[in-house]
């Protein structure tokens, strides 16, 4: 049986973030359920203790300094020391360029980029102390560009920038990092896409899984088990990668 650590999972109180959370505590991992609103985090939370496991719900902005370092001091302290970080949280502030406002740019680059980089700084000080570290990054196929979609493409595309860096800088710990680029997810989120383009769910769904090699649109779940492999420890020779996980190749 692996070792029982510490998994901190962002944007967790639903979508790909819940479905993650939920499977590090099937796997025997005590949870830290972060997201923006604390009270949404506890039914991810009592999802995992009904089953048996060990979470609890945080709230913070993972954009904001002082709540990200409150939180790590909260979680140390109430779970032990994180070594397991998850960077999933997002919003989209979709619009195309000539629309989008300064604010859609900064509150996803917010979110995503800076969002990542403070708590990756801050569980890294955990990590490379315990000289031990599973690190994954929340990419898209927006990064390979999606109309209407700069801000996130870009941001994402970030995101497997940071990846390969904390890849090289933080081997030597015993630390890897990965990405995970997933392809259309049925969640909260792409609901939302659907309703922008004024295109009913299930319409959106049945369309968009004709495009997919697989002939099916992907689950939370579907992310969660590639998250669950990249934070392993028979994982621990895979590090610096982008794993395009959308029912078939992508460039």
């Amino acid at each position: 049986m692996s070792t029982q650590r510490t998994a901190v999972v962002t944007g967790a109180a639903r979508g790909i973030g819940k479905a993650i959370a939920l499977r590090f505590a099937h796997d025997g991992h005590k949870v830290a359920v972060v997201d923006l609103d604390e009270a949404a985090c506890q039914g991810t939370v009592d999802e995992i203790t009904a089953a048996g496991g060990q979470a609890i719900a945080v709230g913070a902005d993972v954009s904001d300094e002082e709540q990200v370092a409150a939180a790590f001091e909260r979680i140390a302290a109430e779970l032990g020391a994180p070594t397991i970080l998850v960077n999933n949280a997002g919003i989209i502030r979709d619009n195309m360029l000539f629309k989008m406002t300064t604010d859609d740019w900064d509150a996803v680059m917010g979110v995503h980029l800076r969002g990542a980089f403070l708590m990756t700084k801050a569980c890294q000080a955990f990590m490379t102390q315990e000289k031990y570290g599973r690190i994954v990054n929340l990419s898209s196929t927006s990064a390979l560009g999606n109309r209407g979609q700069a801000n996130y493409s870009a941001a994402k595309a970030g995101m497997q920038g940071l990846t390969k860096t904390l890849a090289i800088e933080l081997g030597k710990f015993g630390v890897t990092a990965n990405a995970i680029a997933p392809g259309f997810i049925q969640t909260e989120m792409t609901a939302s896409t659907a309703e922008r383009l004024g295109v009913p769910f299930d319409d959106f769904i049945k369309y968009s899984a004709e495009q997919i090699p697989v002939q099916r649109v992907g689950q939370p779940e579907d992310i969660a088990a590639t998250a669950a492999f990249l934070c392993s420890e028979e994982a621990g020779f895979v590090s610096g990668q982008v794993i395009y996980v959308a029912g078939g190749p992508k460039d």
